[in-house]
């Protein structure tokens, strides 16, 4: 995916957060010389994964297989033992026609919110122990209500809706057809992108860059590559 992509995904990202009045906090707009002036101070910041997550999925193709993730806190497993934070809270864009491919967690926990705009749907799925789909009812709770669904049932949340997914649920979603981009909140456990993500097709969860222009603001797969 080239950079120049990526910083025209981000432009159209922030302006539908303005759009819906979601604000994000400051280091999301900091330039690569700001990140560069800071030290030890943005530890945090940079151990947990926080900031901008943008990716086809390995595709090629952003605008069939892709999504824009912000995480706003997190905290990380090695350091639950010791009190930090077990918890973790995004904010994500799908524009229409988006997929986000089959996938399941190994550990995380997650409650996934429509904050505004279009329809989010969700196909479900319980796991099996090689990781396929199973063919067992799924039990899902929506806002907190007890839902027997049959396997591969779809789920339409509209804004303010939610819904608690666990570790045994496969799952994918998109926006529901000439419904709009949807803003997608996401409430979980701690989250781990690198190591805690189980996808029912091979699949790429990071992009490879070409680097054609400078970067608008650094993905938190960035830091390692521009910070010491």
């Amino acid at each position: 995916m080239k950079r120049s992509k990526i910083n025209d995904v981000m432009r159209q990202a922030v302006d539908f957060f303005e759009e819906q009045k979601f604000f994000l906090p400051e280091f999301a707009f900091w330039k690569l010389e700001d990140w560069k002036s800071r030290g030890e101070e943005i530890k945090e910041i940079i151990d947990n994964q926080l900031g901008w997550d943008i990716t086809d999925y390995g595709s090629g193709n952003f605008s069939d297989f892709g999504l824009i993730h912000f995480t706003l806190r997190n905290g990380n497993f090695a350091d639950i033992p010791k009190g930090a934070k077990p918890y973790c809270e995004k904010v994500m864009i799908m524009e229409e026609g988006q997929v986000i491919p089959m996938h399941h967690h190994n550990q995380k926990i997650e409650d996934i919110i429509n904050r505004g705009g279009g329809i989010l749907s969700i196909q479900l799925y319980n796991t099996t122990n090689d990781n396929q789909l199973a063919e067992t009812p799924v039990v899902v709770f929506c806002d907190g209500i007890k839902n027997e669904l049959e396997s591969g049932s779809v789920v339409n949340l509209k804004p303010g809706d939610s819904i608690t997914i666990k570790p045994e649920h496969y799952h994918k979603f998109w926006c529901k057809e000439g419904s709009g981009r949807v803003l997608i909140g996401e409430v979980s456990s701690v989250n781990d992108d690198y190591r805690d993500n189980v996808f029912l097709k091979k699949i790429e969860r990071f992009i490879e860059i070409e680097e054609d222009e400078e970067p608008l603001y650094l993905l938190y797969d960035d830091y390692e590559k521009f910070l010491e």
